[in-house]
This record gives C-alpha cells, structure tokens and sequence, in this order.
C-alpha cells in the first residue's frame, strides 16, 4: 500500500490563453469564451508524483476530505490516475474524523465516488469565473482611474473585483450603514415606577413601553401622581427552562467563536482545520447539527473524566443518578456527509498550541458536554400593578438548578429578586417618574450577525464563507474595528451605489440564493450541470449587458452641483446666472435639499437649503418681492431634533432671497450636515473634466464619529452644541416669535423665548401665560402677574430630561421616600399652570415640585 498526498484543488479552471488578457475582448464574450481545466505549474510535480504511482498500482483508494470541494479534488486525481492506468479499480472513503475507530470503518466500508457532487462544484467554479471575471474587468476598467486609495501600494496593478457570493456579503454591509446614516432620532417618553420595602427593591416597567406625544405622556403621567396607590392586579409564579445548544456546526462554530473570544471566521477555520488534522475534533467543515442514532456519546464524554476543569462535570454526567443526561436536541440540519463537530481525542492542552487553540478547543468539549446536558431550571414570578389606569409589570427569577449552565460558561442566566407581592395588595410607589429617550439606530453588523445573514440568505458554504469575508478586507471594500463591526469603505459603498442605481439587485442575495439552490440540486442530482450552467450564465448575461449600456451610473461624476441628486418636482424658479434653464428642487442620495440649475454642468448655479430639511414641496404659490420670476415658495419639514427652539417644524418659505428664517437656519444649521454625518467624501473639480470623488484611506473609515441629534454635525456632544448656542443668543433678542408673529419674552433661567398661551382648565380658562419651550426648562409666568409686576417663577411642571440617554440624571431614584403616606394641603401645579391639590414628589416628598424635576434626584 502506498500513500501520497495532494494540497488542495489539483487543477485550477481558467479561460484560454487568448481571453486571458483584460483588453484582448469584450467581457461579454467571457459568457461564451472557451475554458480549461488543467494542472498548474506549482501542480506539476505532485501529477508526476501521481502518475508514476498510479503505473504500479490496481487500486485508487480516495481518501479526500468528505465533502463537495473533497469529492471534486478525487475527481481531479482520478483524473491524472486514469490518464496512465484505465485499469485501476477506484473506491472512495467515508470518515469525519482522523481517529482510529473512523479509520477503520472506512476502510471497511469503500464506496463508488459522487460525481453529483463533484458536477455542483464544476457548475460553481465555472460560474463564479466566468461572472467575476466580466464584471471585474469592467468595474475595474470603469472605476480604477477615479479611486485613490492610499492602502493601495499599485494603483496600476488595483482591481476591483467582482465576486457572485462577495458582492451581495458586501451588500449586507453597505445596506445596514446606509440603516444607520438614514435613521432619524425621535424622543419618547415612558413612565418608571419602583417600590422599595424590606424584601428589596422592584423596579416596574410601564406596560404600554413608550410614547412619542409628549402631551400624552405628561397626562397619563399626571393621573398617575394624583392617584398613585398602586393596587397588584396579578401575581404569576412559573417554572422556565432554559435549553442547552444544538450541536455545533460550522456556521455556528464561527459565529460563537467571533462573539465569545473575537476570532475572525478565517482565523477560526484555520485553527479548526490544524484540530482536525491532529486527531483532536471531527470534520470542522459540516451543516449537521443533530447527531445519528449511532453515534456513541457516552463513549466521547467517558473520554474527557479525567480533565483537570470540566472532568469532575463528565463524571456528572455519566452517574445515572444525578439525572444530568439528556440526549441532544435536533437543530434540524443534516448534510448527510458528516456529523456535528465534536471532540475526537482527550487533551489537557498541548505544548505546541496557542492560545487560539486553546480556546477553540475548549469551545468544542464544552459545547459538547453542554448539548448532552438537562436544561437550567429557574422559578420566575411576574407582578403586574394598575396606577389610576395605567399597568406597570415587574419580573424576578431564581436559577433552581443550573445543570448545562456549569460546564458551558460562554451563557449565563442571572438572578433577579423582586419582593413578595398578593394579589389585590395596595401600595405607594417609591418614585414615580416620567423619563424621556431617543430612538437609536441599530448597530454596524458584527462578523457573527454577518454570518447569520450569509447563512439564513444561502450565500456561500460552510467551507467557503469566511473566504469571502476576508476578500472583503482584502480588496478595502469593508473595514473591521475592535468589535469585529465591519463598516464600508466608501469604494464599498460606491461599487452597491452604483449598482442600486441601475436598478439591478447584484448586491443582494436573491440572485446569489437561487444558483446556491440550483448547484445544490445538482448535488442531489435532480438538474444537470449543464442546466445550471445555463440558466445561469443567459441570465447574468443579460445584466450585464444591460450594465454596459447605462454604466455612467455605475459612478456619478458630477456629484457636487445637484449631480448625485434627483428632480423632485416643477421648476422653481427661473435661472438668474444663465437666464436659459430653470432651477428644478433636488435630494441627493445623503438626503440634502438643494435648488439646482436644469443646465448642469454648463450652468452650476446652485442653492443650497439648511441641513434639518426632512421634506420639500414645491407649492403654488409666488413671492412677491424676489425677481427674475416667478419664485415658487416651497413647504418645507424640518427634522425637529435639528432645528433651534422658537422654529417651526412646518414652514413655507421663499428661496430667492428674501426669506430671512431660512437664511437663519443655514447661518445656525448648515447646509449639508447629513453628508458630512455620513461621511462622505470631499469633491474636488479638476480643471478639465467634471467634479471626482476620492475616498479616504479605508483604514480610517472607521473611525467615524456619531454626530450630535441635536445639528447631526460630529465633533460635539449633543448637550455642547454650538449650534444650539447660536441660536439661543439669537432668538434672545427678538420680542416676537419669528415664525408666526406671536409675543414673547425671554426665559429667566435658560434665555429661550417664552410664547405667549392660552389656558384651557376649569378655574383659568382664556388667561393668558408664558412657558419655556424647552423642555429641561421649567419658567412660567401668568400674563397679568408679569404686568402688575409679580415676579415669574420656575412652575414645577414635569421635568421631561433625557434620562435614557444621560444615566447620571437618574442616579438618585429610589432614594429618600420612607414615609408612604401623602402630605396634606400639597398644592402642585400642572403644565398649563393649574394648580392641583394632594401632589408631591416621589423622590424627597416635597409637595413643591415633581419627581423629575426635584434636586435630590442627581445627587
């Protein structure tokens, strides 16, 4: 018997000799263009190595690794075997581990090779070469010259690839920082009630979770201090499980060993592969996550008893009296090739092993032992209590037996007490307090979450995706922080724009599903190769013939005069510079308004409109006073996170010139905050040809800051916002509101103008008061107080902070209230100035104020 050896694939696909230069034919003809499948160079002498064996030998026992690339590498040598021996009898072996007892089994039961597995990876590698090699060349060829990137070393030898599984992992990326960059902040309010007794302490969430109407909230919130007895509505006591994993595969191993130790998916497979090829694990490279009948578990847990850490907890596990043992759950996904990933040989570390080794195969065994293991039992009681109407709901839990919880430390199932509670039981909150937050956008994806989306759309294989991860990295279309969260580059993001802009969904993965479930069909044998192949091509074909014909969208050129932007509705004016074309309202894809003109790019006459602009229309109506006409005036909306106070979220305005509050907003907002938030690059013109975008250093792509939810510019906090400054000063001056004319006087605490309103309530309805807009402010004054002279004061209305995003205004809850009865002859005044009588603060008791606005909280 003689053994030898092969290092991966034996051949390598490629296009004939005369198609293998860029500029010797049109990518198109690489649809149809010839192809070979043969040895390369650094290949040679392993074929002769084969050859001269195969010559002596009647038998080729294929021992490959057992999947579709293992099954398609026996292909290949059969190949070269057969080329100089027609007479060999050829059998293949089955095994998952490199252990004695698979070995064995193996070689007593050979089989005949697949070659449906092997036509799937024939389909895939033809496929992937004939679409990446079209789209490289013209993306490259297209774009090359308009990119500088410094991490570059030859902007010459710089390709851009295209890959059919590379551009849609690249699209998950882009699509969920473009999530990121559109979300708009939006506050909202909640009510949080916590009581204190000798048990502890509980906190209770407000059942109705949050609301975005302030008024409503400080309503619901009022009827809950004027009668704040709480009474328990329902107390409910119930056992919970808590179930051990399924069995590992490889997607999952991944995933598990990127979120618990930060691993990238390439490190993790090769630190598996070097595992494997060591005896320690089974096949690191499956899609079973449920084990056969006849796989001996005791036998694998028995192996590991005498482990220094997780052997005493083997030892639990085999003693049929401790009732630890459970068979393991079926994830529901069998390959039919291989079993999960589980260990194979007993280590207590060995010397040669780094640490990624040693994490990796602890991660294995105690995943393992895990899956084998009862679930944790915990004991949870949820307490749910009705203030004036409003239901509010505490939980608690206690861990009852931890069970699978002891070996597999990467999870955790913490204790939460909450006092002992009866139905029908009355009580008076410790605090109760209404707390403000803003909606967040979710975050950049992670290497697992992006792993998650590759594995549930079907792009790629177990085998294959960390692979197009890493090309990712390579080619500086992605960057990857600390966090393993990747973010685009902005070659990244321009090459999904581009598309996206074509209409054609290549970076998403329903083209890419389809030929996945295509090629695995073939692996079944339910298509042929030659189907796929094409149904397939014909279709990819025809995109990128149509991507051809419109690929001066591929790359915007003219992006800085209304260029990346689209019409949105009818002239607005005509224009003044050129006095031939119209100037026509525009949004470019940052979400910035401007006023462009028609004849671009003979005419760049362009105007700008403030950053906070959510939405523009143009109307019917015509200024009076601005000239050449007619000037359409334009509705606008305006993000109201964005805007300084005394300005309203709605507002017509003229954009010719006269209108003197949108000149204010852009003097305080800018134009064009958003763009600078979504980090884009800066345009330069050159004296030649139209505007070009060059991106920054990929590196540094990733350090960009979250901008301010009060100007979206970056470079300050929110609460430091010169913006928010400027305008304050600004609107100080003014004795009148800007926007609808009304009287005004500036706030005594804070400066922000006061308007003047009208109360609605039983006792002072039609009198006249003013209240500070803004809402950490709490000035009010009546009218005929002010002018007989009276003093105005800080009325202690509800002090609406933004708790959720500012956890220091909220450190002194729960603090101070021991006396639970209420205080008599308490005079609080609501927010439109009423006075209400049996109110006081939940916090220190004090009968002159709310518990949001009371001193003692912060402290």
């Amino acid at each position: 018997m003689l053994v030898t050896s092969v290092t991966g694939h034996l051949m390598e696909v490629e296009f004939e000799d005369r198609f293998r230069k860029w500029h010797s034919c049109d990518p198109a003809d690489l649809y149809t263009a010839p192809i070979r499948k043969h040895v390369p160079e650094d290949k040679v002498d392993i074929k002769r190595t084969l050859e001269e064996e195969a010559r002596k030998c009647h038998w080729l026992v294929l021992w490959l690794d057992c999947d579709r690339e293992g099954e398609n590498i026996a292909f290949e040598v059969m190949e070269v075997c057969n080329g100089v021996n027609r007479n060999l009898t050829i059998r293949r072996a089955r095994f998952s581990a490199l252990i004695e007892r698979d070995i064995h089994e193996a070689a007593q039961n050979l089989i005949a090779p697949n070659q449906w597995f092997s036509d799937a990876v024939d389909a895939r590698q033809e496929i992937d070469l004939r679409i990446g090699a079209s789209f490289t060349r013209f993306q490259t060829m297209l774009l090359r010259d308009r990119f500088v990137i410094d991490s570059a070393q030859d902007d010459k030898n710089l390709v851009l690839s295209y890959g059919p599984c590379q551009f849609p992992t690249l699209g998950f990326v882009v699509e969920r920082y473009w999530e990121i960059q559109s979300h708009e902040p939006e506050e909202f309010w909640t009510i949080n009630c916590t009581h204190r007794s000798d048990e502890g302490l509980a906190s209770f969430s407000w059942m109705r979770g949050h609301l975005f109407d302030y008024t409503s909230s400080v309503i619901l919130y009022e009827m809950c201090v004027e009668e704040p007895t709480a009474t328990v509505m329902k107390v409910q006591q119930q056992e919970k499980l808590k179930y051990p994993p399924y069995p590992l595969s490889t997607i999952e191993l991944e995933k598990r060993a990127s979120r618990y130790f930060r691993m990238s998916s390439e490190q993790t497979m090769k630190v598996a592969e070097d595992l494997y090829q060591a005896g320690f694990i089974s096949y690191p490279r499956t899609e079973t996550d449920s084990f056969s009948s006849r796989t001996d578990l005791h036998t694998i847990v028995q192996e590991h008893q005498e482990h220094p850490v997780w052997g005493s907890y083997a030892q639990r596990l085999l003693d049929p009296g401790a009732g630890l043992w459970r068979n393991p759950g079926n994830g529901g996904h069998d390959d039919k090739a291989h079993p999960p990933i589980h260990p194979t040989k007993f280590s207590s570390g060995e010397s040669r092993w780094s640490q990624d080794h040693h994490r990796l195969y602890e991660l294995v065994v105690r995943h393992f032992l895990a899956c084998v293991s009862q679930p944790a039992v915990g004991a949870e009681t949820v307490v749910e209590i009705d203030i004036a109407g409003e239901r509010f709901s505490a939980s608690g839990r206690v861990i009852l037996a931890k069970n699978y919880l002891d070996v597999y430390r990467f999870e955790s199932w913490g204790d939460s007490m909450i006092p002992v509670y009866v139905q029908g039981q009355q009580l008076i909150p410790t605090t109760l307090t209404l707390d403000s937050g803003i909606t967040r956008p979710p975050p950049l994806l992670s290497e697992a979450d992006l792993l998650s989306c590759m594995d549930k759309a079907g792009i790629g294989t177990d085998a294959t995706m960390h692979d197009h991860i890493k090309k990712l990295l390579d080619r500086f279309y992605v960057t990857k922080d600390a966090n393993t969260r990747f973010s685009p580059t902005n070659l990244g993001e321009a090459l999904v724009m581009g598309y996206d802009d074509m209409g054609y969904e290549l970076w998403k993965p329903n083209l890419r599903s389809l030929m996945e479930y295509d090629m695995k069909e073939v692996s079944m044998g339910n298509k042929s190769k030659a189907e796929v192949l094409a149904t397939c091509l014909q279709q990819m074909k025809a995109c990128f013939l149509d991507a051809k014909r419109i690929f001066f969208l591929l790359f915007r050129s003219d992006r800085s005069n209304g260029d990346d932007s689209s019409a949105l509705g009818e002239n607005v004016r005509p224009c003044g510079l050129c006095q031939e074309a119209n100037m026509v309202l525009r949004k470019n894809r940052d979400g910035n308004f401007m006023v462009g003109c028609s004849g671009y790019p003979q005419c760049r006459n362009a105007v700008w409109l403030p950053g906070p602009v959510l939405e523009a229309t143009i109307t019917n109506n015509i200024c009076n006073s601005c000239t050449p006409g007619p000037v359409y005036l334009i509705q606008f909306k305006f993000r109201q996170l964005e805007i300084p106070p005394g300005f309203n979220v709605n507002y017509l305005g003229c954009i010719g010139g006269c209108d003197e509050t949108l000149r204010q907003l852009i003097e305080i907002c800018g134009t064009g905050s958003r763009a600078q938030a979504r980090g884009r690059p800066p345009t330069t013109t050159p004296s030649n040809g139209p505007p070009t975008t060059t991106p920054r250093n990929p590196q540094r792509s990733n350090s960009r800051q979250a901008p301010c939810i009060y100007c979206y510019q970056t470079g300050h906090a929110s609460t430091d916002c010169p913006s928010r400054i400027s305008a304050t000063r600004h609107v100080q001056s003014h004795g009148m509101n800007q926007q609808n004319g009304e009287s005004s006087i500036p706030c005594s605490t804070c400066g922000t103008p006061c308007v003047l309103r009208t109360a609605n309530t039983a006792n002072n309805r039609g009198r006249k008061f003013y209240s500070c807009s803004s809402q950490a402010c709490n000035f009010f004054v009546w009218e005929d107080n002010l002018n007989n002279g009276s003093a105005p004061r800080s009325a202690p209305r509800p002090n609406i902070s933004n708790s959720a995003s500012n956890p220091s205004r909220t450190g002194g809850r729960g603090r101070g209230v021991q006396n639970a009865g209420r205080a008599a002859g308490v005079t609080f005044v609501s927010a439109t100035g009423e006075p209400i009588s049996g109110r006081r603060c939940f916090v220190c008791g004090d009968p002159s104020h709310f518990a949001n606005a009371c001193p003692s909280r912060g402290s």
